[in-house]
C-alpha cells in the first residue's frame, strides 16, 4: 500500500512540477437528487376513480378498446374508448416514476423508476395492484427539466443506502475553486466525471404501444430498454421473472419496436436491429447511423420509418423523417430523408403513415420515395407527442 501511495505522489509531482498551483473560482448550476424513503415510495401506489386532467404528454398503450396514458413519473390515466366518438376518462393509477406501459392477458406492466409493477385490468375501471419486482431497472432516474448536469456522487448514496430512492431533482448553484494546470482547467472534477459514471455504469392478447415506448411484448416475454440495457421478463406465470441477463445495447437507446422476429431500437445515433429468433438470447444484427437526434421508429412491409427532432437533449438541430429499407436486416439501407418542422411520434397501419409534425400529417406509405407528394390529410393546430394507429382507429 505504501509503495502505491508513493507512486501516486510522484506522478502528482510530475504533473504539477515546481510551480505553485493556480486556482480560479468557478460558478455553475447542477441537479442534486431529491430522495424518498423506499418504503414510502413503494407504498404510494393508489388506484382511484378520480378524473384527472392530463397535464403532461407521455407514453400511450391501447388494449381491448381502452387507452392507457402515462403522466410522466406520476401515474397512468385510463380512457374508455369503446365509443370512439365519445371517449371517457374513467380513472387514474398513482404510480411514482412511471414512464412506460405494456399489457398482456389483462395484466398491465409498468415501470416505477427502478421497479417493475403490474396490475390486473380485467375491469379497467378498477385496476388491482398485483405485485412488484424491486431494483430490476438499475440506474433508472427521473428526467431533468434543464440541461444542467447531475450530481452522481449524491445519486450513488442509493448504492450504500438502498432505502433511498431518487424521485426528483433540485437545481442548485455552486461555487468551487478549480485548479488550473498548463493553461487548461481540470473540468472533469465536476463535469465530465458525471458522463463517465453514466457510461460505466404481437397478438390480440397484447396491447399496441406508441412509437415512443421503451416496452414491447414478443411471444411470452416483456422487453424493456432503459439506460443502454435490454431487460427481458418471462410473463407466463402470475408473477413475471427475469428471463435472462440484461443485454448491453448502448447508444443511449430510447425506443423499441417489434417487427417479425426482430427488435428495432431507436437511439440518438441511429437504428439498431436485434434478432429475437431465440427470444431469451437476442443477438445484434446490424445498425445504421444518422445525424444526432431523438428517434422513434415504426416498421411495416420491410420499411422502417424514423423521425429525429431538434429542441431536446438528444443532440443537434435536425428535423427529419428518414426512410430505411430493412428487407435485409443485416444490411439496412437508407432510401431517402425528408425535412420536417419538429416531428415526434409516428404510427403506421395498412399503408398509411400518421406523423406528429406541425399538427398531424397523414401520408400514403406505399411509395416511400414520393411520400410527401401523397399527403392524404394535414390537421394543424395540435401539438401531438405520439400516436397509435390500429384497425381503423387513431
Amino acid at each position: 500500500m505504501k509503495k502505491s501511495i508513493q507512486i501516486l505522489l510522484f506522478f502528482g509531482f510530475m504533473l504539477t512540477g515546481c510551480s505553485d498551483p493556480v486556482y480560479e473560482t468557478i460558478k455553475y448550476s447542477i441537479n442534486e437528487p431529491v430522495f424518498m424513503d423506499a418504503t414510502e415510495f413503494r407504498n404510494s401506489v393508489k388506484v382511484t376513480g378520480e378524473i384527472r386532467t392530463i397535464e403532461k404528454q407521455g407514453k400511450i398503450s391501447f388494449y381491448q378498446d381502452y387507452l392507457y396514458i402515462s403522466e410522466p413519473e406520476k401515474g397512468i390515466h385510463i380512457i374508455d374508448n369503446r365509443n370512439p366518438a365519445s371517449p371517457k376518462n374513467i380513472g387514474f393509477i398513482e404510480l411514482l416514476g412511471n414512464a412506460d406501459i405494456s399489457i398482456r392477458n389483462n395484466q398491465l406492466y409498468a415501470d416505477a423508476f427502478i421497479d417493475l409493477v403490474w396490475f390486473d385490468v380485467s375491469n379497467p375501471a378498477k385496476p388491482e395492484l398485483k405485485g412488484r419486482l424491486e431494483n430490476v431497472f438499475t440506474n433508472a432516474l427521473p428526467a431533468t427539466e434543464n440541461n444542467d448536469r447531475i450530481d452522481y456522487g449524491m445519486v450513488n448514496e442509493t448504492i450504500t443506502n438502498p432505502q433511498k430512492i431518487v424521485v426528483g431533482w433540485q437545481q442548485v448553484n455552486r461555487i468551487e475553486n478549480i485548479q488550473r494546470q498548463s493553461n487548461r482547467w481540470d473540468w472533469f472534477l465536476f463535469t465530465n466525471s458525471s458522463d463517465m459514471m453514466l457510461e460505466s455504469t404481437g397478438g390480440s392478447s397484447n396491447s399496441v404501444n406508441g412509437s415512443m415506448s421503451r416496452f414491447t411484448i414478443y411471444q411470452d416475454n416483456l422487453y424493456a430498454v432503459l439506460n443502454n440495457n435490454m431487460h427481458i421478463f418471462d410473463l407466463t406465470a402470475d408473477t413475471p421473472v427475469k428471463a435472462a441477463e440484461d443485454i448491453y445495447v448502448g447508444w443511449d437507446v430510447e425506443t423499441i419496436f417489434s417487427y417479425k422476429t426482430n427488435m428495432f431500437l431507436g437511439t440518438p445515433r441511429g437504428l439498431i436491429i436485434f434478432s429475437v429468433e431465440d427470444p431469451l438470447q437476442p443477438t445484434y444484427v446490424s445498425s445504421i447511423q444518422h445525424v444526432f437526434g431523438c428517434d422513434p421508429v415504426v416498421v411495416e412491409d420491410d420499411i422502417a420509418w424514423v423521425t429525429i427532432r431538434s429542441g431536446t437533449n438528444c443532440g443537434q438541430n435536425s428535423d427529419e423523417l428518414i426512410v430505411i429499407d430493412v428487407q435485409d436486416v443485416k444490411h439496412p439501407r437508407q432510401l431517402v430523408s425528408y425535412s420536417m418542422k419538429n416531428p415526434k411520434g409516428l404510427g403506421i397501419d395498412n399503408g398509411k403513415l400518421f406523423l406528429c409534425d406541425d399538427g398531424l400529417q397523414i401520408l400514403r406509405s406505399d411509395e416511400p420515395m414520393t411520400i410527401m407528394a401523397n399527403k392524404l390529410a394535414h390537421y394543424e393546430g395540435m401539438d401531438g407527442f405520439d400516436v397509435i394507429a390500429y384497425n381503423g382507429i387513431l
